[in-house]
C-alpha cells in the first residue's frame, strides 16, 4: 500500500460502513490508493451472509472490501470511543453509513470528532439525511426506489406490476456522491486548512441522478423520446435505441425495406405495420457480423441482451478488464469487478482480496498509532478488539 503512483495514495480512510451505500465509496479510495480500514463490529457487516463463500469470506462482501484492511472493534465496549479518537487524530477521511443519530450516541458525532482532528473529513450516508423529518427511517435501496418513484415509473412504462429493479440504484449512487464529496472537500482543505462533514442522503442523490423524473416534475412524458424496444432476432433477443419511425426510414432508404403503412391505416395499424416490417428484415440477418454491418451503416446504436453470467464474453469488458480475477486465498482465483478509473500516467484498481474480520487490528494499529504487542494484547483482554477465527 505504498504505491505512489496512485492518485490518493497517502490518504488514511476509516470506514464505519456497511452493506453498500458507504463500502463502495471506500471500495473506491482503495482502488485509487488509500490506506482504506474498515472497523467492523464483532457482530459483522450483514453482507458476510451473503454470496458465494471461499476461503471464509463471502461474494457480496468480497465485492464491496475487496483491497481494505480490517480492524474488529466493539464500539460499546469501555474505552473504545478513546480508541477511535486516536484513530480519528491519524485519519484524514471517515465514512460511516449508520442512521444519523448513531455516531452521536456513541460519542464519535462530527462535532466531537473535529475536536480531535480538525483536518477530519466526514462523509455520512443515510437514507433520509440528517435533521430531517425522517431522518430516523432505516432505509435500504429499494425503500429510496420506492420513495423516489422509481418502482413506479418501472411498473407503469412496462405494464408490468410493481417491484424492485436488481441493482441497488440508491446505494451506488449515494456512495459515489458521497465520494465526489469527498474529494471536494480535501481540494477544500488544501486551500483552507480544515475539513468538513457531508450529509449524503440516499433519496437526494438519487433524485440528482434521475434523468426522467423532469418529464415527472412538468407533465410532459409525452414528450420524451420513444423507449428503446427490444426484438427477437436469429442472434437471440436486441435492444435497438431509436425511434421507431427513424428505423423505418433508415431501413427504407438504405436496405430497400417498403413501408408497409396507407393513408387510410390508423395510427395503431401503422406502428403494429411497421414493427412487423422490422421484424421481418431482422430474421434476415443470421450472424453478429451481419447485425454490426447493417446497424454500423445506419448508425444507429444497438446491443444483445445479454446475461450477466455471460458479462466476460462482452468484447469491451474483456478488452478493458472490467472483471478481474484475484487471489481467492485459498490457492485459486475468484472474478471481482475492477473500478472504472483509466489514467494516462496513474495507476488504479483492486490491491487484492476482501479482509477477514479484525485480520488486521495489529498492523493497522502499530503502523497508525505505534502500538506494540503488548498494549494491542491489552486491547483483547478488555473486550475492544476480536477477531474472526479465519484472521486468527
Amino acid at each position: 500500500m505504498s504505491d505512489s503512483t496512485y492518485p490518493l495514495h497517502g490518504l488514511k480512510v476509516l470506514d464505519f460502513s456497511r452493506v453498500l451505500a458507504g463500502p463502495f465509496a471506500g471500495r473506491m479510495m482503495s482502488d485509487l490508493g488509500a490506506d482504506v480500514v474498515k472497523v467492523e463490529p464483532p457482530d459483522n457487516d450483514v453482507t458476510r451472509l451473503w454470496g458465494k463463500v471461499i476461503a471464509g469470506i463471502p461474494g457480496y462482501y468480497h465485492q464491496q472490501n475487496a483491497g481494505k484492511r480490517n480492524i474488529s472493534i466493539d464500539l460499546r465496549a469501555t474505552g473504545a470511543k478513546e480508541l477511535v479518537f486516536d484513530l480519528v487524530r491519524n485519519a484524514d477521511i471517515l465514512v460511516e453509513n449508520y442512521r444519523p443519530d448513531v455516531m452521536g450516541r456513541l460519542g464519535l458525532d462530527y462535532e466531537s470528532l473535529r475536536e480531535i482532528n480538525p483536518r477530519l473529513i466526514m462523509l455520512s450516508i443515510s437514507g433520509f439525511g440528517s435533521n430531517g423529518p425522517e431522518s430516523w427511517r432505516p432505509a435500504y435501496a429499494p425503500v429510496i426506489h420506492a420513495e423516489a418513484g422509481l418502482i413506479d415509473r418501472a411498473a407503469r412504462r412496462g405494464k408490468l406490476p410493481p417491484q424492485d429493479m436488481p441493482v441497488s440504484i440508491a446505494d451506488t449512487n449515494a456512495s459515489l456522491h458521497g465520494l465526489i464529496g469527498i474529494l471536494s472537500a480535501v481540494i477544500m482543505r488544501e486551500r483552507e486548512g480544515t475539513g468538513q462533514h457531508i450529509d449524503i442522503a440516499m433519496i437526494d442523490a438519487t433524485v440528482a441522478t434521475d434523468d426522467q423524473i423532469l418529464y415527472e416534475l412538468e407533465g410532459s412524458e409525452h414528450t420524451g423520446p420513444e423507449p428503446s424496444q427490444i426484438w427477437d432476432t436469429p442472434i437471440g433477443p436486441i435492444v435497438i435505441s431509436t425511434d421507431i419511425r427513424r428505423l423505418c426510414h433508415l431501413l427504407s432508404t438504405k436496405h430497400g425495406v417498403a413501408d408497409p403503412c396507407t393513408p387510410e391505416m390508423d395510427s395503431d395499424a401503422k406502428v403494429a405495420a411497421r414493427q412487423q416490417a422490422i421484424v421481418d428484415f431482422m430474421q434476415t440477418l443470421e450472424t453478429k457480423k451481419q447485425f454490426d454491418e447493417v446497424m454500423h451503416e445506419m448508425n444507429v446504436p444497438w446491443g444483445q441482451v445479454r446475461t450477466s453470467s455471460s458479462i466476460r464474453e462482452q468484447p469491451t469488458i474483456a478488452h478493458r478488464g472490467a472483471v478481474v480475477d484475484i487471489d481467492d486465498r485459498q490457492g485459486g482465483t475468484r472474478p471481482v469487478t475492477q473500478s472504472p478509473y483509466r489514467f494516462s500516467s496513474a495507476s488504479s484498481g483492486v490491491r487484492g482480496p476482501a479482509p477477514h474480520r479484525g485480520e488486521h487490528n495489529s498492523s493497522v494499529l502499530k503502523e497508525w498509532l505505534g502500538y506494540d504487542h503488548r498494549v494491542v494484547k491489552g486491547l483483547y483482554t478488555a473486550g475492544l478488539l476480536s477477531q474472526s477465527e479465519e484472521a486468527q
